[in-house]
């Protein structure tokens, strides 16, 4: 295939919280960029709800939690903060059943040691956020109480449906979206598309819809923006964002095929110049004005507000998956960029499980793949520790053996292996139950090494047949040796943590039966039976239960 490149194509993005990233992108592949934030992130007037649902949870009165974003999980926190001892929040979380939209929302939760109990698996729209509560509560979902973070503005069709599903719904906001302060480059941005000034445009949020259509309005100018979108090329991040546009009466000509915005803006630089040419050429041959009957215009009410034309019939197309210029090293960034970008992600230190979400990422960014699982070698097994995709009942928990299935071999005998097709038929390939990556067709495994010692393993899977390149197995293990002392870093770092932590317990049980044994004339070996009986009862760990016994002595003393 082609290398993928816009060729000069004049490429508009209203991306806000990454335009410099979009930026770099649209120029790396040859695009003129037009970069316009289309809305900002305010704070709410009052953060009553939130601080409202904090109270509620601390009072156990809630019993799930829906995530939706990453940035709303730190703006809740923040929030939550002003009021509420921070741990004592945490600690009330971490003992409520938690789904999230996606990985974003997972890695800022996994960052303050709070599981998920399920992930919704892309695209991540409502539909799949309700299709993953229902998976996992069933018919309890109607006993529950959910509070959902809302993310910008209230997502009407989800809450609808969970209102219905459940005993209660709670909604708590924590920011919202506002159009940007100067609307003027936003002014200028309908006027160019309207002018065909543009030759492709970007939306990777329904926000963004919005807002350019809002200010279109106060400018008189839908009739002529609507006009200007049929004739360039509209690309869409995902389902939501097309709904929008649908919902407008623009039809966009694909998705990507993954969310994402890497994969938005590479797989755009492939495919936008051949669209906009086909676009073009139709609209030459038919005349606006037969396209505009094809695809009613949106007129303004009496009242001034927005009459949006129905949905055409034909759904949005979707790129392929595994495409093999998909978002990769040979055409996002050559060699100065590749290592700048790898070591950055693994330059700041941060705890394991927060060093494997950034490579999961990474690599999924550079080499086109349905999964990626990364595995950590720890005392001769190899434990699953990282995933793309959600797993939060693997994680942590699948550990395989040196040697066992194509993951094992690649650990024991160093060496990569790639498999085009029917990966489950190779004589190494072991399955594993409610593994559903079991049933993809192709794989490239590769060691993770440190120091000419294996430390892990990383595992691309695919569910089409795919051959991997010469240079993406060179890539992946370049990623894997980059790795390697980063990995075994934070991996030791959280044994110290661990076994501090353990040694900590074992002072604070050894202290507690002391207590006991002094108070209630028991023997050391009663007083640790009582504590464990009281663990499994209250169902706390053995050290909460210590800390309750030494807490209570301590006050008991001071009393006296």
């Amino acid at each position: 295939m082609a290398h993928a490149s816009f060729d000069g194509l004049r490429v508009l993005s209203l991306e806000s919280r990454r335009a410099k990233e979009v930026e770099k992108l649209i120029r790396t592949y040859g695009g003129e960029p037009f970069v316009v934030p289309a809305m900002r992130e305010v704070k709410l007037e009052s953060n009553r709800q939130a601080l409202d649902f904090a109270d509620r949870l601390l009072k156990g009165e809630i019993d799930v939690v829906l995530f939706l974003t990453g940035v709303g999980v730190r703006a809740m926190l923040e929030i939550v903060e002003t009021k509420y001892d921070r741990e004592i929040f945490l600690k009330a979380l971490r003992a409520t059943k938690i789904v999230t939209r996606g990985p974003k929302p997972e890695a800022a939760l996994r960052e303050l040691k709070v599981k998920s109990l399920a992930s919704a698996p892309e695209p991540s729209t409502w539909h799949e956020v309700l299709a993953t509560m229902d998976r996992a509560f069933g018919e309890e979902l109607k006993s529950l109480r959910v509070a959902v973070q809302e993310y910008g503005a209230s997502n009407p069709e989800l809450l609808a449906e969970l209102t219905e599903r459940s005993a209660e719904v709670i909604k708590v906001p924590v920011y919202q979206w506002a159009l940007p302060y100067d609307l003027q480059p936003l002014r200028e941005t309908v006027q160019g598309i309207a002018k065909t000034g543009i030759d492709v445009v970007l939306f990777t949020t329904a926000v963004q819809v919005i807002h350019l259509m809002m200010v279109a309005q106060e400018m008189n100018c839908v009739p002529d923006l609507m006009r200007g979108l049929r004739s360039i090329a509209v690309i869409s991040v995902g389902p939501t964002t097309s709904a929008e546009l649908l919902h407008y009466g623009i039809t966009p000509d694909f998705e990507p095929s993954r969310p994402k915005l890497g994969f938005l803006v590479n797989e755009a630089a492939q495919y936008a110049a051949k669209v906009l040419e086909q676009k073009r050429a139709r609209a030459a041959t038919l005349g606006l004005e037969l396209l505009a009957e094809e695809m009613p215009l949106e007129q303004n009410s009496p009242d001034g507000a927005v009459t949006k034309a129905v949905p055409p019939r034909h759904g949005v197309r979707r790129v392929e998956q595994s495409t093999p210029t998909m978002a990769g090293f040979r055409d996002g960034l050559n060699s100065f960029e590749f290592l700048h970008e790898i070591s950055s992600r693994i330059a700041a230190a941060d705890p394991l499980h927060t060093v494997l979400d950034r490579i999961v990422e990474f690599v999924t960014m550079v080499i086109p793949c349905d999964s990626c699982f990364i595995y950590v070698l720890e005392n001769d097994k190899l434990v699953l520790r990282a995933s793309r995709n959600p797993h939060s009942d693997l994680v942590d928990r699948l550990d395989l053996q040196m040697g066992q299935g194509i993951t094992g071999w690649v650990a024991e005998h160093r060496e990569p292996v790639a498999i085009a097709s029917k990966a489950s038929d190779d004589p190494r390939f072991i399955p594993f139950k409610n593994v559903p990556e079991d049933t993809f067709e192709a794989m490239l495994c590769t060691p993770i090494l440190c120091a000419s010692k294996v430390v892990g393993v990383i595992n691309l899977q695919h569910r089409l047949s795919y051959r991997h390149s010469e240079v993406e197995v060179r890539l992946l293990s370049t990623v894997g040796f980059l790795v390697g002392a980063e990995i075994e870093r934070a991996r030791l770092e959280t044994e110290i943590v661990q076994l501090s932590d353990r040694l900590e317990t074992r002072k604070a049980v050894d202290r507690a039966k002391g207590v006991l044994q002094r108070e209630m004339s028991l023997s050391e070996s009663d007083a640790y039976r009582l504590m464990q009986r009281e663990s499994r009862q209250r169902r706390k760990s053995m050290r909460e239960i210590a800390e309750a016994i030494l807490l209570s002595d301590d006050l008991k003393k001071q009393k006296n």
